[in-house]
């Protein structure tokens, strides 16, 4: 056994006394685990297996406690991991009562979730509750009750350590009591892995404040790298799932990220922390049925960013309710009719009255019009007949309406459209540009020029947001649809009536006489829906309305773009974090006030996260003296710890730089030793670059942020954005900048992603302040 200097004997043994009793703890901790899983498998078993028996009604309690043990399942496996990691030693109960162990006493442990034994007994608190803020919140200086904080270092199942952090000085003369921030240290200091870990155990007091912050209203949390926005984003929506659970369950909790990369790095955090049901979404996912790809037109994404492109949007749908050039003949059954110019405007006007969007507005548009054609047929047909002929002529309206002509001359003037076709069209069509954009100049309208049939970018997804909203459902068929569903409902109900008829004592055998009507058994025969959780229902609609929405990278996303996130929380239930000096979109903030202003004015609370615990002093240092340089003005968190190497610049000979790449990957792949490597380049070396290494390391190698399960990856800056590494090495710099039309944010992005070294190789120009 070796001792730390300074640690005596008998001080040793009393720690590994500690450290044996919590393991005892841990372990009945897991075996209460292991006793609610088998439950709920056992329950989940049960009622799966009673298969599709009785009324709807029983059919759909079924189905629901299905639901319910399948959540509480999936919560249960996914807090394997450091099922515990804290521990808190409070002030006894006024009455010197103090309860037993685990409870809400002198003795508080913190975990995951929160657990009872079979008598109700509390065994660890919800890290979540109020009760377990202290563990992250109480000093020295303000303790809150707490004697002492404890840090259960766990491998496993295993309890390898303990730590306390002794904050009331009557315990500081105790044999067993000693200080550190191990715990912390550990976790910074950690290989990462291609995903992200949550931070549950480690949350420091500027953090938790920020996580536990009350719901309403928008708060806008700005902070440098490393300061962990991210983790404190989903720890706060884990926090509001769990404080708000009656208000979100069922509206839900909307996060959003900046690519789908990113959403894959962080995906495993929210169910760590005991929640299952939040929807997780990229930018360019946002519109159900559309996964976009990334907008390389810088141009092209600042234009489609800009506000006033909803104006753009609307004029485009106005533009399809069209009047005809001229009164237009059409011919029903052999009688020619006039549609007059007149008849269309004001048929028109009254569907334009009804505020209804387009899509649904047309049927009161086509309503009229066949109305109008129908009465002017009647006239005809009875002037022919010799007047005063009373025959029944309800069919004419039928005729009119499924006359070729007819219809022709309706879709010309008023056609039902879907968001794609409208917005494809308008890119692809100069003419229809120019009439519902005279705003933009003749440059700016070449740039949105985009032949049919290429793919969606994410900033299309907001146009198409705004057209889906002014267009509403495009269904032509949806009245005949409905009509064929009720007409096979009928004669279903009407075959399970004989049916019941024939088998009424087989029915009484299964105990279900007289519990099924026909109409009953005609809908369990009926396709219906599977099952869906609030989260999966809400991914599909375009119209959910959440309950709360969490925004990371914020500082990325267009006016447009936050118009599309503004209309998916009308309450205006925001967590947004971001860091305006590593914004590097052609059309993103340039200031949280300019951001918000179009939306919730200066309604909202700006915090800022002042400490960086990933990035080392010294790469810190380098990237601030960059950003500087470029006239940024940025905020500087300190960093808690220094780093082992200091940032190493290469300055190259031409035609050197993949050369040196893989002369000196091999000692960056040592120092990082099994962690992750990333190759940072510009995007016109990314294909060179990556081949490069694979032809060095072969299947080692990661293809962009989709390979994060490798150990060395080669991506680009704006794929990095939220990510983090062991090692970085950046390829020229400058063309970093000069990709992004001079601005440093993606550099700065990709100097701040290393947790432990940096290197630079540049052949061309170094930027200034790098040197």
């Amino acid at each position: 056994m070796i001792l730390a200097e300074g640690e005596s004997m008998h001080e040793s043994t009393a720690v590994q006394l500690e450290a044996e009793l919590e393991r005892t703890y841990v372990a009945r901790l897991y075996n209460r685990l292991d006793e609610l899983r088998a439950e709920k498998e056992e329950q989940l078993k049960r009622v799966r297996g009673t298969g599709a028996v009785g009324t709807l009604q029983n059919v759909s309690e079924r189905d629901a406690f299905a639901t319910l043990y399948e959540d509480r399942l999936a919560q249960l496996n996914a807090v394997e991991d450091k099922l515990v990691f804290g521990r808190l030693d409070v002030d006894a109960p006024a009455d010197g009562d103090a309860p037993a162990r685990g409870d809400a006493g002198t003795t508080r442990y913190i975990g995951r979730i929160g657990m009872t034994d079979e008598e109700q007994t509390r065994l660890m608190i919800d890290w979540r509750a109020p009760e377990a803020a202290a563990f992250y919140q109480a000093t020295a200086l303000h303790r809150m009750g707490v004697r002492r904080r404890r840090h259960l270092m766990l491998q496993g199942r295993t309890v390898l350590g303990v730590e306390d952090e002794v904050l009331d000085s009557g315990l500081l003369a105790d044999e067993h009591g000693h200080q550190g921030e191990g715990a912390l240290m550990a976790a910074l200091s950690s290989k990462r892995t291609g995903r992200m870990h949550d931070i549950v155990s480690t949350i420091q007091a500027e953090q938790d404040r920020i996580i536990r912050a009350p719901l309403p209203g928008v708060l806008v949390v700005q902070g440098g790298p490393g300061t962990g926005k991210t983790a404190v984003a989903l720890h706060r929506a884990a926090f509001l799932l769990y404080e708000h659970r009656e208000r979100l369950k069922t509206a839900g909790v909307l996060l959003v990220g900046p690519s789908p990369s990113f959403m894959r790095y962080i995906e495993r955090v929210l169910p760590s922390l005991g929640e299952t049901g939040v929807v997780m979404s990229s930018l360019g996912q946002l519109m159900p049925g559309i996964h976009a790809v990334s907008e390389h037109n810088r141009e092209a994404a600042r234009v489609k960013g800009k506000l006033s492109m909803a104006k753009v949007v609307a004029r485009a749908v106005a533009n399809r309710q069209r009047l005809p050039a001229a009164d237009r003949r059409v011919v029903v059954e052999g009688t020619a009719l006039i549609l007059t110019r007149a008849q269309v405007r004001h048929a028109r006007d009254k569907a334009r009255g009804t505020h209804k969007p387009h899509n649904d507005a047309r049927q009161t548009f086509v309503k009229v019009l066949l109305r109008e054609l129908a009465n002017q047929m009647q006239e005809i047909l009875e002037e022919s007949s010799g007047g005063g002929n009373a025959a029944d002529r309800s069919y004419l309206l039928e005729d009119v309406r499924s006359a070729q002509d007819v219809r022709i001359a309706l879709n010309l003037c008023w056609m039902p459209m879907t968001p794609q076709r409208l917005i494809e069209e308008l890119y692809a069509r100069p003419d229809l540009l120019a009439a519902a954009a005279p705003q933009l100049s003749a440059a700016e309208r070449k740039v949105l020029y985009r032949a049919p049939g290429s793919p969606w970018t994410e900033s299309d997804v907001p146009l198409l947001d705004e057209a889906a909203e002014l267009l509403g459902e495009f269904n032509v068929s949806s009245g005949r649809e409905d009509a064929a569903q009720e007409a096979q409902l009928e004669r279903d109900v009407a075959n399970a009536e004989q049916t019941l008829r024939n088998v009424n004592e087989m029915l009484f055998n299964a105990g279900m006489d007289g519990l099924v009507e026909a109409s009953d058994l005609a809908a369990m025969n009926q396709e219906t829906a599977i099952s869906k959780t609030a989260a999966e229902r809400a991914a599909l609609d375009r119209d959910w309305a959440y309950g709360h929405v969490v925004v990371d990278e914020a500082q990325e996303l267009s006016p447009m773009q936050w118009r599309l996130l503004m209309r998916r929380c009308p309450l205006k239930s925001f967590t947004i974090v971001g860091d305006i000096a590593q914004s590097s979109s052609a059309a993103g903030a340039t200031s949280w006030a300019g951001a918000m202003e179009p939306f919730v004015r200066e309604r909202f609370t700006l915090e800022e996260l002042t400490v960086n615990y990933r990035t080392p002093t010294q790469i810190a240092e380098a990237a601030t003296r960059v950003a500087h340089a470029a006239g940024l003005t940025i905020s500087t968190p300190q960093a808690v710890r220094d780093g082992r190497w200091p940032p190493v610049i290469d300055r190259l000979a031409p035609g050197r730089l993949l050369p040196t790449l893989i002369e000196v990957l091999p000692g960056e792949v040592q120092i990082a030793d099994g962690g992750l490597l990333a190759v940072i380049v510009p995007e016109s070396k990314l294909d060179a670059a990556r081949a490069a290494v694979i032809g060095l390391y072969g299947k080692r190698v990661g293809r962009g942020s989709g390979g994060l399960s490798q150990d060395i990856v080669v991506l680009g800056a704006r794929e990095a954005k939220g990510l983090e590494f062991d090692v970085v090495v950046v390829l020229e710099p400058q063309e970093l900048v000069d990709e992004v039309d001079g601005t440093v944010g993606d550099l700065y992005v990709a100097m701040t992603r290393a947790t432990q070294r940096l290197r630079v190789l540049a052949e061309g120009g170094i930027p200034a302040g790098m040197e």
